[in-house]
């Protein structure tokens, strides 16, 4: 699992992807609105930025049954992982001459 705080992003606006090569991209963008006033004045400042996180995926992950979920800015990649094989059993060769 990975868990990314995006605090303020949208689900819409975060994409998910699987590159060749079992890297996870997440990337998107975020826009922040921030508004005070009074009887005097009124401010809005709106901000924005790009971000793009790559991690690389174990062996052994499932990258076609990647999964992505986003609640309270905090998205959740979900990745089921395959079985530990077995290592192979050690094979004495006779050596022969």
């Amino acid at each position: 699992n990975f868990k990314a705080d995006l605090p303020g992003a949208k689900k819409e606006e975060v994409k998910v992807e699987v590159e060749e090569g079992r890297v996870l991209q997440i990337s998107g963008e975020r826009s922040k609105e921030e508004e005070e006033k009074n009887d005097k004045w009124h401010r809005v400042e709106r901000s924005s930025g790009k971000f793009l996180r790559r991690f690389r995926l174990p062996e052994n992950a499932k990258v076609d049954q990647v999964k992505a979920s986003m609640e309270n800015g905090v998205l959740t990649v979900t990745m089921p992982k395959e079985d530990a094989k077995k290592k192979p059993e050690m094979k004495s060769i006779e050596i022969s001459g």
